[in-house]
């Protein structure tokens, strides 16, 4: 482990080492054409609330996030802050790359709200090609349907309709362990929509086993601001939202104080 030890905990901290944190945090944009692109709702609050937490327990935190403006705070100590920001898929990529590979990080917090697909072209039908909606089938009056390329720096406005291929992105989480070799601590977090909690544990649960992730945060989009469960094989625990980041770092702080005997 990179933590190094210090002297006595600060506000009231139960820890007494210093560790390395890694935290994502946002949304990622994935590009149409150089004006327009496909993301997500979410703002990066949750991470920075985590990072800052971090930060002031007196850990090194890395905090890479597309919404750096709701961090607030401008007095951080450079020494064991670093804020970047990211725009799109590739640049996150790229960053947790970089932090992850090689650098050595105690914890990794995958807060990010990631992309699952990315755009791979932008089509229009051939003048004799159409979509039948309700047969939910292409058709055309002569040939075989056809589409056509209508990629571009500004796609045009003037086509009758066009269709944004998707592509499945790579999971970054599942590339923490795998492609970049962490041996830190790993917290994963896990968004649902419309299931109960029973249903959202146990997919929580597969989840973090798939990733080989040490804890998991789940929650759904309908009490997002309210609550989340944190835990992992040995259980889930309920916490209001407000209570997370203290809850997270000190498992965190637990398993430092472990590894370090």
């Amino acid at each position: 482990m990179a933590g190094r030890i210090r002297g006595p905990a600060i506000n009231g901290g139960l820890y007494n080492i210093s560790m390395r944190i890694f935290i994502t945090a946002g949304n990622t944009q994935v590009p149409i054409d150089r004006v327009r692109c496909i993301t997500n709702i979410f703002t990066g609050r949750t991470g920075a609330a985590i990072a800052l937490e971090a930060y002031r327990r007196g850990h090194d935190v890395t905090l890479v996030t597309s919404h750096p403006e709701v961090i607030g705070h401008t007095n951080l100590d450079q020494a064991r802050w670093n804020c970047i920001r990211y725009r799109t898929f590739e640049e996150l990529e790229m960053l947790m790359c970089m932090n992850i590979a090689t650098l050595s990080q105690d914890a990794v917090i995958h807060c990010a709200a990631v992309s699952d697909y990315l755009a791979a072209g932008v089509f229009a039908p051939s003048p004799s090609t159409h979509f039948d909606a309700e047969q939910r089938t292409w058709q055309a009056s002569q040939n075989s349907p056809t589409m056509l390329d209508r990629a571009a720096g500004k796609v045009k406005s003037d086509e009758p309709e066009l269709w944004l291929r998707l592509t499945r992105a790579p999971k970054l989480v599942d590339q923490i362990r795998k492609d970049w070799a962490h041996r830190g601590l790993l917290v994963k977090f896990k968004l649902e929509v419309g299931v109960s909690d029973d249903d959202l544990l146990a997919i929580a649960e597969r989840s973090r086993q798939h990733s080989d992730a040490d804890w998991l945060v789940a929650n759904t989009l309908e009490n997002k601001s309210d609550w989340a469960f944190l835990g992992n094989a040995q259980g889930y625990k309920k916490l209001p939202r407000a209570e997370l980041p203290g809850a997270l770092l000190d498992v965190i702080e637990q398993h430092g104080r472990t590894r370090h005997g």
